[in-house]
């Protein structure tokens, strides 16, 4: 059979509940459910930055964000960072990127590098240079029923009047599908903004009537009894995501129309979740599950079967798995493993934990383990700094006993013990991902 084609599809602060395989009661998610049936769902699957840019830059290069200093938002990818496009492209493919890149912005607002509203200039694609129809942050050229994206030639392509923003970009999706030369295998990348809060509007905005339609959801564990904005905005969130999971049907139908089905691996997954400002002031930017754990789902070449697999994977690990369906092999550099190894049986050397740094709420790390959740925050550096020499420990959950993040353990003297294990785990962790060793000061 020859080189896969791979359409990647990427949501914006999506949570893993959402979708019905993964526990979300209400009807609508009924083509990722299916998608799972035929291929693979990842039970526990986390991103390693949770925040929109830095979870981007993880994406595109294998890297943590810090490693090319991508480690909050408004910062460039790089020119020099060599990314799974420019892979793949070395490799023989077509490349294409459609929706929000997020990647090409730095310095002050309204400057000369400030590409938010402005077209994003072909070296500062990340090598997507075969097809190119985006804008550099979405949500500042959209809203959920107007605006507009730039194509590859920097030219302004409006959204057409009334139609929601998720079937737009689907509509662009499939006119790319249609229209290209079948003589190169193609490496799609679809990046949607939904389910993520329209910025300037303060709200999420699912198509209309989404309020009316969802409004008898079951609320999930870790919102239940808190504040935050969940009551008001959780109906247009599923909204979204019901979009979402309606245009990822739309498209799925086309490869099968287009007799390549067959032949196209399809991954689906988030940047990281929300947990509807009850952890901080905003909706991201924590450590919590809301917040970091994300639905993955691929079906195609290789992943097929109906399997769940029950190991904890990261963002991290998708770069690697695409170059690998692609016939690359990836870079030793790459922090993350092809999840092709978890499907090809028994892997003793899976890690037990995933990682996470947290920036602009803090400066902080975290491991995720099956049944520890811990994190640590630097009290001498702020929200924009990349590291620090010295951290606090700031939370420890026992998941299994508080799966819903309730009971700080941070300060238990009947964890201490836990509390210098996971800490040296996570120094561990931090020195792979490129840091120097930090000291780690107990709350207690």
């Amino acid at each position: 059979m020859s080189a896969p084609n791979i359409v990647f599809i990427f949501s914006d602060q999506q949570r893993w509940d959402t979708v019905g395989c993964y526990g979300q009661e209400l009807d609508i998610t009924p083509n990722l459910d299916h998608m799972a049936e035929e291929g693979v769902r990842f039970e526990y699957a986390f991103t390693c930055q949770p925040v929109c840019g830095p979870a981007r830059a993880c994406l595109q290069t294998g890297k943590y964000a810090t490693e090319v200093g991508c480690h909050t938002n408004h910062r460039m990818l790089p020119l020099k960072e060599k990314t799974i496009a420019h892979y793949l492209s070395e490799n023989g493919y077509e490349v294409g990127y459609i929706g929000k890149w997020h990647l090409a912005s730095y310095g002050p607002r309204g400057g000369k590098n400030d590409f938010r509203t402005r077209p994003v200039p072909p070296e500062r694609r990340g090598g997507y240079k075969d097809f190119w129809l985006a804008s550099d942050v979405l949500e500042f050229t959209s809203h959920s029923y107007d605006g507009h994206m730039f194509d590859g030639n920097m030219n302004k392509r409006e959204f057409p009047p009334g139609r929601y923003r998720v079937d737009v970009l689907t509509d662009w999706v499939l006119e790319y599908l249609r229209t290209r030369s079948d003589k190169k295998p193609f490496f799609l990348f679809v990046s949607y903004i939904e389910p993520h809060h329209q910025n300037d509007h303060g709200h999420y905005e699912g198509p209309h009537g989404s309020k009316e339609r969802f409004k008898e959801f079951k609320v999930p564990g870790d919102l239940v009894g808190t504040d935050g904005d969940w009551r008001e905005e959780f109906p247009d969130y599923l909204g979204c995501v019901n979009s979402l999971d309606q245009n990822l049907g739309r498209i799925r139908d086309e490869l099968n129309q287009l007799g390549i089905a067959d032949n196209t691996l399809v991954i689906y997954t988030s940047d990281h979740g929300s947990h509807f400002r009850t952890r901080n002031s905003e909706y991201k930017r924590s450590c919590h599950d809301g917040c970091i754990r994300i639905p993955m789902i691929a079906y195609g070449p290789g992943f097929t079967g109906g399997k769940v697999i029950s190991n904890l994977v990261s963002l991290i690990d998708l770069p690697p798995t695409i170059l690998k369906a692609g016939g690359v092999e990836p870079p030793s550099y790459m922090r993350g493993k092809a999840l092709q190894e978890l499907l090809e049986g028994e892997v003793k050397d899976w890690p037990q934990e995933v990682f996470l740094q947290i920036s602009e709420s803090q400066c902080g790390r975290a491991i995720r383990t099956k049944k520890w959740k811990y994190s640590v925050r630097a009290p001498e550096k702020g929200g924009s700094d990349p590291s620090s020499e010295i951290y606090v420990e700031d939370f420890l959950y026992d998941l299994e006993a508080d799966p819903h993040e309730r009971n700080n353990l941070v300060e238990s003297e009947d964890h201490i013990e836990v509390r210098q294990r996971l800490s040296e785990i996570l120094k561990y962790r931090m020195v792979q991902a490129g840091e120097k060793e930090p000291v780690i000061i107990p709350k207690k």
